[in-house]
């Protein structure tokens, strides 16, 4: 089995900063494809937020300049440096990741989410 976990959410003031954080393990090596960033406010559909595949990123343009996507290969880890928040980026945030099957197709597997709230 896949598990995929985030950490690092919590209540901020505008203008502060948070860390998000998410691994992706199994019992066995896995092959990942990308993993990535979405978030959800009530009432709104889901929007990705960043990816990343093979280095490459991606971001959305509301967070361009002030969040920062970066992976630990090693780990299976993703992490999510959020900087200036403001009230807009309150939601839910989760973690995807895209893994490779042996037959040549990918699984996605979604983290439960973590929790951010920016203040005004």
């Amino acid at each position: 089995q896949v598990q995929v976990a985030e950490s690092g959410g919590g209540l901020v003031q505008a203008g502060g900063s948070l860390r998000l954080s998410c691994t992706a393990s199994a019992s066995f090596i896995l092959s990942i494809n990308s993993m990535g960033w979405y978030r959800q406010a009530p009432g709104k559909q889901r929007e990705l937020v960043a990816s990343i595949t093979r280095g490459a990123t991606t971001y959305s343009d509301s967070v361009k300049g002030r969040f920062t996507i970066s992976r630990d290969n090693a780990k299976n880890t993703l992490y999510l440096q959020m900087d200036v928040l403001k009230p807009e980026d309150t939601a839910v945030y989760y973690c995807k990741t895209i893994i490779w099957t042996t037959s040549g197709g990918t699984i996605d597997y979604w983290g439960q989410g973590t929790q951010v709230s920016v203040s005004s």
